[in-house]
């Protein structure tokens, strides 16, 4: 069957959703996080044969990298947004398997996007990327999580650092009313585009399993486990499954297939 077109934005902005294959992690330590973060910055320009900046690929205007999925508020320019995250994409796909000695896809074939059209779900969505972490209970507040662009906004992050253009939004809205907003939960029925939620509440919390994994396979990451003997795999996914994780978090953490998971 072939694949519906994409909405195309008036405006060229999009909100962007990309995940790991099988709700994977992508991101294992914090390097991972900050190589991400290098990546979007050297594809968002064009650059001579020098390394001199020539033109602009994309604009940012926020950024959210979650364990095993990210989001970008984004701008197309002189290049297609498709394009654009299929190298973001390969950049870092390359460094991941190349640092955690794998082969293979990492994320999804196909990531999702929604237009954004109007200055009201444009600062929605600045309050629902930059709430995510506190959402799924990463951070107290989205000024404490380290891998988003609210600390651009805030002033916690040094010029150099910045990915996104900041002020052209604070140049519709003052900080302090962006803050106020940011910080406000979101009602429970907001229609944005979105990954499908974990279940709200784990016996065991993501941390709880790595750490399991870690003392008694001695896998410290995905790819890790990905190499484990199949007959290992099997029983950390059943002596897990007793100990409260579900099959969705499994797949975040092992990498595993949902039915390779529930087969077990």
């Amino acid at each position: 069957m072939p694949r519906s077109a994409r909405n195309k934005a008036a405006t060229g902005i999009y909100h962007v959703l990309m995940r790991g294959i099988n709700r994977q992690v992508i991101f294992e330590e914090p390097e991972d996080y900050q190589y991400f973060m290098a990546v979007l910055e050297r594809v968002g320009f064009q650059t001579d044969d020098e390394g001199l900046r020539v033109g602009q690929n994309c604009t940012y205007y926020a950024y959210c990298l979650m364990s095993n999925h990210f989001h970008l508020l984004i701008r197309e320019r002189e290049e297609k947004i498709s394009l654009t995250l299929k190298r973001i994409a390969s950049a870092y796909v390359y460094y991941y398997n190349r640092k955690y000695q794998r082969s293979g896809h990492l994320f999804k074939e196909r990531f999702r996007s929604e237009p954004v059209e109007n200055l009201d779900y444009f600062t929605t969505l600045l309050r629902y990327i930059h709430q995510d972490p506190v959402r799924v209970g990463l951070a107290a507040r989205a000024e404490d999580y380290p891998y988003s662009s609210w600390g651009e906004y805030c002033g916690k992050v040094f010029p150099l650092a910045r990915l996104c253009h900041v002020e052209a939004v604070l140049q519709r809205m003052p900080f302090d009313e962006l803050q106020k907003m940011v910080c406000a939960p979101l009602p429970e029925k907001t229609d944005i585009l979105d990954i499908d939620r974990e279940e709200s509440r784990h016996q065991l919390s993501d941390e709880q399993v790595k750490q399991l994994l870690v003392q008694y396979y001695g896998a410290m990451n995905t790819s890790q486990f990905q190499q484990l003997e199949r007959s290992r795999q099997v029983e950390a996914i059943r002596a897990l499954r007793e100990q409260g994780a579900s099959i969705r978090q499994l797949e975040r953490l092992t990498g595993l297939s949902r039915g390779v998971i529930y087969r077990v």
